[in-house]
């Protein structure tokens, strides 16, 4: 199932963003990295960041209305610290709601270089333990990322984000350890086709 979803998601970005011309934004963003604890709460979380993050965001395909005309992405955030950093794609909708703002939802498929469990030769030793305490254990290799950012447009061209995402493997992509991460923060973009707002 994992690769069927996988292989559908992939598809459907890389038959709408092969080319420069297709290219309508490009954004840059700093992230807080993991800002919840395992029990969902804000003190104290596992890792440290922030992320870097990078995106580019392509033309909506004309057959996708249907979808409600989302825009493929592809996207890397990179940990500033060593910690758990990744990689993927998949789509965002928009809706302006006011003059000059707009609500952006997404939805998309990364990888990661994070921790999934504690190792077999550590489990039940107080290594194995320590390693827990240390690393957020996200439970497969890949994992779904959701997003919501609220926008403020700054002319035609330029806009900035504040967002919010969230990573897990949601019991479909793996069982198990599913501790995920949430990270928190700006990003600003520039638009190279500024119909892309309208």
């Amino acid at each position: 199932m994992r690769f069927v979803l996988a292989g559908l998601a992939f598809a459907f970005a890389c038959s709408a963003a092969p080319a420069y011309a297709d290219i309508d934004e490009i954004r840059l963003g700093v992230v807080q990295h993991n800002i919840r604890t395992d029990h969902g709460d804000l003190a104290s979380p596992k890792e440290d960041g922030p992320n870097i993050e990078g995106e580019l965001v392509y033309t909506s395909p004309h057959w996708s209305k249907w979808m409600g005309s989302p825009r493929p992405y592809l996207m890397a955030s990179i940990n500033t610290h060593g910690n758990t950093s990744f990689a993927g794609f998949g789509l965002y909708w928009r809706w302006e709601f006011a003059n000059h703002w707009a609500f952006e939802p997404g939805f998309g498929y990364v990888l990661h270089n994070g921790k999934i469990d504690v190792p077999d030769d550590l489990k039940g030793t107080p290594a194995g333990i320590e390693f827990a305490n240390r690393h957020q254990l996200l439970g497969s290799r890949d994992l779904f990322r959701s997003s919501f950012a609220l926008e403020r447009e700054m002319g035609r061209r330029m806009g900035v984000q504040l967002y919010y995402e969230h990573m897990s493997h949601g019991e479909i992509l793996g069982r198990g350890r599913n501790q995920g991460l949430d990270e928190a923060g700006v990003r600003f973009l520039y638009r190279f086709n500024p119909d892309a707002s309208d």
